[in-house]
């Protein structure tokens, strides 16, 4: 009696588990993001973050925060000021494109002074200055 083959065809990939360990799962392995998070992008969500902590009363105050965050209470003002920004501003930073190569195009620098105006009127003029300020560099390279 002749023996008979059988052969499955099948998707799979190598995916890493949090430890580091590898791991086979099915399918096609996800197209993984080129580039990084922009550094203003992830201020803003630290940001977020540290307000929530506040707010739901796991952290006192800002100093308490700086304090276990190893950073002056200065720096963490200013990094919880990024909540004060109008929420369109807010979404527009939080869905920035990665940084493929170079610096980021927006520097916290540039947002700080409009995350200290509390008008958000005030905020969003600002805001497309930076904007075209940001594409005119771009187009410049």
């Amino acid at each position: 009696m002749p023996s008979e083959s059988l052969t499955i065809n099948r998707k799979f990939h190598v995916a890493k588990k949090r430890d580091g360990r590898k791991h086979l799962q099915n399918g096609v392995a996800p197209s993984t993001p080129t580039g990084r998070v922009p550094r203003i992008t992830r201020l803003l969500a630290l940001a977020h973050r540290c307000h929530r902590l506040i707010q739901d009363g796991t952290i006192i105050n800002q100093s308490e925060l700086a304090h276990y965050g190893q950073i002056s209470t200065t720096r963490m003002t200013q990094i919880m000021w990024m909540d004060n920004l109008a929420p369109d501003i807010q979404e527009e930073i939080l869905f920035l494109p990665n940084t493929v190569k170079g610096r980021d195009p927006i520097k916290e620098a540039d947002v700080r002074p409009i995350a200290k105006t509390l008008d958000w009127k005030r905020q969003r003029a600002m805001w497309r200055r930076v904007n075209q300020a940001n594409v005119s560099r771009v187009n410049m390279h």
